[in-house]
């Protein structure tokens, strides 16, 4: 009698993941880091670049280690560099995957690759895999996850089979989950839906603030008198509703003055950590933001979410939530360019058809 011997399981290996990304970017990199953890085994080894990395991505469950890198200086000008590289040769022979495509960044990566002696064959570059046209970010990187550099034996590490699409996913624990309820109970907020709103991007932290101006060069800048009449349409809708402002601190100036404008003791402004932000998120109504970073946080931790977009393309770009929770669209080419386009009235009615976490948004 003959016994069948099952194949013994490859060593696990540990998959490094390099993207100078800002905060939306590194979001949408955490549907890869997950598939990349069910593919070899361990979670994965981050290099990256921005004070959001840290507090975003330190403790993700998909992330074993993570180190912060320059995002302009030389790589190897702080000790940080050489620790990445000493972590990246540890992790031999696991794949490295740079998911960076940024003409200015991807020649100094293969140069610190280069000089730090990583084998290129153990690496693979998103900038040579060819893009689908429309293809949303997520689906691409999860296509790169599904391809395997010459140092790996692919057929040792085959392509997980998922459930369903591999999707962003963040986390909060319990010390966040205190922090937000201490912050909720200090403005009157406990018990109340909460409606956030992202009024602000990445340019209105700039020192160039003069750029969030409605008819500037900002294609994602709604006008306050716009902010104003959403907000007072929005509390019209029950007398229980509080609205938040969000932002980062940079942004404190921008959430007080809407808030100020908007005139309603219901409205509050702000200026929140990241994991604060995080955290909120997991416990409000919905939220409704401009196209930038913290809309894709957002679904990324469940919440109901409607995103107004200009010139960019809502196929390549909608967040995606890997709860199942809605995420809806408004604007973007070929009918609109700027997010000034978008009327009150749009906005709103998109808004009630949310099926949020309360009664708030049934059918108007």
């Amino acid at each position: 009698m003959t016994r069948d011997h099952a194949e013994p399981a490859p060593a696990p290996l540990t998959p490094a993941v390099v993207r100078f990304g800002r905060l939306g970017d590194m979001v949408i990199l955490t549907a890869l880091l997950q598939e990349l953890h069910a593919r070899y085994g361990r979670a994965c080894l981050v290099l990256a670049a921005g004070p959001w990395n840290a507090p975003l991505l330190g403790s993700h469950p998909d992330v074993g280690c993570l180190y912060d890198l320059p995002r302009h200086s030389p790589l190897l000008l702080r000790a940080v560099g050489w620790q990445a590289l000493a972590a990246l040769r540890r992790a031999a022979p696991g794949p490295v995957y740079v998911c960076e495509y940024q003409p200015r960044q991807v020649p100094r990566i293969r140069r610190f690759l280069r000089l730090g002696g990583i084998d290129p064959a153990r690496c693979l570059f998103i900038g040579d895999q060819p893009a689908a046209p429309d293809e949303p970010w997520i689906e691409r990187l999860v296509r790169f996850g599904e391809r395997t550099p010459a140092a790996v034996a692919a057929a040792a590490y085959p392509v997980p089979a998922a459930g369903a699409p591999w999707a962003p996913r963040l986390y909060t624990d319990a010390a966040d989950a205190a922090d937000v309820a201490g912050w909720l109970r200090e403005r009157g907020l406990s018990g109340h839906p909460l409606v956030l709103i992202q009024a602000g991007n990445f340019r209105t932290m700039s020192r160039h603030r003069e750029r969030y101006q409605a008819g500037s060069g900002d294609d994602k800048a709604w006008p306050a008198a716009h902010w104003t009449a959403l907000i007072a349409q929005i509390l019209g809708v029950d007398p229980q509703v509080r609205v938040v402002l969000c932002g980062a601190p940079q942004e404190s100036a921008l959430l007080e003055e809407l808030a100020h404008h908007s005139g309603r003791p219901e409205v509050r402004a702000a200026a929140l950590p990241l994991r604060r932000l995080l955290a909120l998120c997991a416990v409000a109504d919905s939220m409704i933001s401009i196209d930038t970073g913290p809309a894709h946080a957002a679904a990324a931790c469940g919440l109901p979410l409607l995103v107004l977009y200009g010139a960019e393309n809502p196929r390549q770009w909608l967040p995606r939530s890997a709860t199942g929770s809605t995420v809806r669209a408004l604007g973007g080419p070929p009918r609109v360019q700027r997010v000034d386009q978008l009327t009150v009235a749009e906005v709103f009615g998109a808004w009630r058809t949310l099926p949020a976490r309360s009664r708030l948004h049934g059918a108007a």
